[in-house]
């Protein structure tokens, strides 16, 4: 197994006396795509936000690159999509894209945003407003947005929400060539059939605690809905 590119260490997260996310300890691989799963409330949407810096432990420590977490050290390597899509709907494509380059300080931005454009097929809407595409379309800018500056990690939760089969299977072949030039891709879904196809790791969570962590088999690519039943 390659090295960790993250590391939580007995991680706990309470909201108010609720704890979401309780003693959790888990190496994520670096150079893999490791899916994140668990049934609605398990805390993986939690686990996702404290590793991108958008959440604070409330207990334990994150590494990334075997260094404590700093969000402001670790921000320009990490991409995410998460449930708010952070897009500005009064900008068009390449605008809101030319507008997170120069946050990131991306080197060649026009050229960058032009192709990422082309990369998610938005490019006869590039200089369509966001409040005039669709929800999927959104979607896929939004995962425009997150590849942009080339992250060295890339965190994911429910990113093939409202995509079209079409861009579904787009997005799956972008975090495949994601991995093949050494990004980490962390992905948390319900679609279990499309994330077991590409994961090459699992870690499933229950109520907060880690219940299973381990390398992809065929037998849960192949079985996707029994996966829990499998792993219990």
């Amino acid at each position: 197994m390659s090295a960790s590119a993250i590391a939580l260490r007995d991680v706990w997260k309470f909201f108010g006396e609720f704890p979401a996310v309780r003693a959790l300890n888990l190496d994520i691989p670096s150079k893999g795509i490791i899916a994140l799963l668990g049934r609605n409330g398990a805390g993986k949407t939690t686990v996702l936000r404290m590793i991108a810096g958008l959440l604070r432990p409330s207990r334990g420590e994150i590494l990334i690159g075997g260094a404590p977490a700093d969000h402001e050290q670790h921000a320009a390597s990490i991409g995410m999509v998460g449930h708010g899509q952070w897009l500005y709907d009064d900008l068009t494509c390449r605008e809101n894209l030319a507008f997170f380059a120069r946050l990131y300080d991306v080197p060649s931005a026009t050229e960058k945003v032009d192709h990422w454009i082309r990369e998610v097929g938005l490019w006869t809407f590039r200089d369509s407003r966001v409040n005039q595409l669709s929800r999927g379309m959104r979607q896929r800018l939004t995962i425009a947005r997150a590849l942009l500056h080339s992250p060295a990690i890339l965190l994911l939760d429910e990113p093939w929400t409202s995509l079209d089969d079409r861009a579904m299977d787009l997005l799956s072949s972008l975090l495949l060539r994601a991995q093949s030039e050494n990004h980490t891709v962390v992905v948390s879904s319900h679609q279990l059939k499309e994330t077991l196809q590409i994961a090459t790791h699992l870690a499933v969570v229950d109520r907060g605690r880690l219940v299973f962590n381990g390398p992809n088999r065929d037998e849960f690519r192949q079985s996707p809905h029994d996966l829990y039943q499998r792993i219990s």
